[in-house]
Formats: C-alpha cells, structure tokens, sequence
C-alpha cells in the first residue's frame, strides 16, 4: 500500500474507534444501567479530562522518548482491554473509573495520528485533508452500523471498539511508518505543553473575547454531544445513531465550501452565523418530533456543518493567523486546552445536571441550549471588533 492510503486507513480505524461509542453511550447509560443525568454527564466529562492531561502525555512521551507507531500501538491495546472491561460492570464508581482510565489511553491518539501523518507527507496543505477525510468517513461508517443494527442501548458499541483498538494496535506496529521523538534529549517545561506563551496573545482584547466565548460555547455544543442520541431514541426515532451521521457529511461538505466563504466573510460574521446556526438547532429539537415534525430533527442534525465548522475549524485558523509566528503551534495547544479541556469538561457536567433539573422535560432542556447559544453570539456581536478575513494577517 502506498503511504497515503496507510495513513488514510490509520484515520479510518481511529474514528471508528471513537464514533462507535461516543456518540451511544448516553443512551446505554441512562437507558440499560439507569444511571441518573448527573452521572451520566460525569462519565460522558471523562473525555474532556482526558483532554486536559494529553498535552501532557503527547509533550512528555511521544515527542520525547518514543517513537510514534510505538506509543500508538501500547495505547490501543490498552484501550482494548480497558473499553471491553467497561461491558462488563455496571456501577456508577466502576463505569467511571473503566471509562476514565479508557478515555486517558484513546484521547492522546488523536493528536498522535494527526502529528504522525503531518510528519510523514510530502506536502500538508494538499495530502493531510484528504487523509484526515478519512476519519470522517470512519466516523459516518461506524454510526450507520450501530444504527442498522439498533445495538444503540447495548453494550455492543464498547465491544466494536475493543475490536476496532485490538485491530489497531496491530496495524501500527505492521503497517504504520516509522516516525522517531522529534525532540527526544530537549528540556520540557509545563508552560511549553500546555501554551501559556499564548496567553500573551491575550492582550488582545477581540482575541480574549473569542477565547471567552470558545469556552462558553463548549458548553452547549457537549450538550447536543451527551443527550442528542438519547434524546432521539426517547421520543421515538429509528436509526437515531444512523440519522446522526448526517451531521458528519454535511461538515465534509462545509468544509468543501469554506474556502470561498473565507473570502467574502470576515470572522466576525462567521462566528455570528455559526452561534445563529446553533440557537435554530436547539430551537427546532426543542419543537421537533417523530412523526410529522420529523423534518425538524433532520434539519437540525444537518446544521452540525455549519455550527462546528463555523465557530471550532474557523477558530482554529483564526487562532493560527492572529498568533506570532513564533507561537502558532503554541497558540493551537492553548486553544485545546481551554476547549477541548475545560470548556467541554464544565459543558459535560452542566448538561448532566441540566437533565435531571427539567426531568425529562426535553423542549426545556435544548431551548436553555438555545438561550446559551444565543447568549455567546451577542458577546461576539457586541465585543469582537476585529473585522480580519481568514487569510488576511491584521497589522497588529
């Protein structure tokens, strides 16, 4: 096989990995082991504190001591033992403290994989997004499997991703290239990991307010991550799991159409229109149903594009573009730390507990989504006055 394809069947496999569970485990936990919304929203939090320690592991072991393939393949077999072990209790300490140990083996892989392939191409700008596609696609495959099968409520999602880890940590050591510590002897500090040197960038005052609401916007989308497929399933829709991969081609194909986007519209406006997106989401699942306002629920998923696309990915490059060149893989740290991290670790736990306070009332719990959404979009509004277009460095 050539390089590419390798690499595009290390995505491949990485999101499956992660779409077979992410995306069910809300309704097995609340629906087969009867676990409250609180405690659901505490394990669905296992992945944003797996988030916050990654910066960690990927700064102080793969960069540094050993190669990538390597530290790959331990962690997936890892994974294996850890997320097949999760089928077989069903108390709230036990599931937590599988899933928590679980989520700390898979997370790193993320970045790895990323790093690994960025490191191997001729060319990033024009070979990694087609590799990267891939991923995607994985995630889109997985989830109209689950669906077919309507396994959603079973524990047979964790034991597709032990296979799918087993499968992997063999692949990395047998197919994947070799990629040795890029830094391995450098000196390391915590600062270096988590990029604090960005948060000089700070100072900025439009900077900090679109950091400010990265966070806070964090929080309604864990919202529609943790309860969407419960939520589907409670009130009675098919192949919820298989439906919700629509989210997943239309951010393909935002990401197909940014480009010209990105030349007319400043990142002001782009936010705006990805916080908009995300008030009509939650608004047309709050009003939604199975039957006749079917076409709600299919619209809403279908707006996952823009919303992620809008606000996360035009982030992220607004980020590279504000940052001194010096600090643009720093900045990119930092903005994942405070998302990813903490933003989604706070989002996790609030829609928990935001179940159980409307108990069971769903209309209540995605228009207070809603609300959030359209909070965050007038501190944009109001606050963020820089008027740059992605691919146009401000002066400053």
């Amino acid at each position: 096989m050539t390089l590419n394809i390798r690499l595009g069947l290390m995505m491949l496999l990485n999101y499956i990995i992660w779409g077979s569970w992410y995306v069910t485990i809300s309704t097995y936990l609340t629906t087969t082991l009867k676990f409250t919304g609180t405690q659901t929203g505490a394990v669905f939090g296992t992945t944003a504190v797996a988030a916050l320690v990654s910066p960690f592991f990927v700064g102080l072991i793969a960069d540094r001591l050993f190669a990538t393939e390597k530290v790959l393949a331990a962690l997936y077999a890892i994974g294996a033992v850890l997320v097949f072990a999760v089928t077989r209790v069903g108390s709230f300490p036990a599931v937590y403290a599988l899933m928590l140990l679980y989520c700390l083996s898979y997370f790193p892989t993320i970045a790895l994989t990323n790093s690994l392939a960025m490191q191997q191409v001729r060319n990033v700008g024009q070979d990694f997004p087609p590799i990267r596609m891939m991923g995607t696609l994985g995630w889109i495959l997985i989830g109209l499997a689950i669906g077919y099968m309507k396994v959603e409520a079973t524990s047979t999602p964790f034991l597709m991703a032990a296979g799918a880890s087993a499968l992997m940590s063999l692949f990395s050591l047998t197919l994947l290239p070799h990629t040795p510590p890029r830094a391995k002897g450098e000196a390391v500090s915590v600062r270096d990991i988590l990029g604090l040197d960005a948060l000089s960038m700070m100072k900025r005052p439009s900077f900090a307010v679109f950091i400010v609401a990265s966070v806070l916007a964090c929080i309604p989308l864990t919202f529609y991550f943790s309860f969407t497929n419960d939520f589907l399933n409670d009130v009675g829709v098919q192949n919820a799991a298989g439906k919700m991969t629509l989210g997943q081609v239309s951010e393909v194909a935002m990401m197909l159409l940014m480009p010209l986007i990105f030349r007319w519209a400043t990142v002001k406006y782009i936010l705006i229109a990805g916080l908009l997106s995300w008030t009509v989401r939650y608004g047309l699942l709050a009003h939604g149903n199975a039957g006749s306002g079917m076409w709600m629920f299919y619209l809403a998923i279908l707006l996952h594009g823009v919303c992620y696309d809008f606000f996360f990915m035009t982030g992220q490059m607004y980020t590279d573009q504000e940052a001194p060149p010096h600090l643009r893989g720093t900045a990119q740290g930092f903005i994942t730390f405070v998302t990813y991290g903490v933003g989604m670790l706070v989002g996790s736990l609030l829609s928990g507990v935001t179940v159980d306070y409307f108990k069971g009332n769903w209309p209540k719990f995605w228009l207070s989504s809603a609300g959030m959404s359209f909070a965050i979009l007038l501190l944009i509004l109001v606050f963020f006055r820089s008027s740059e277009k992605i691919g146009r460095k401000s002066a400053a």
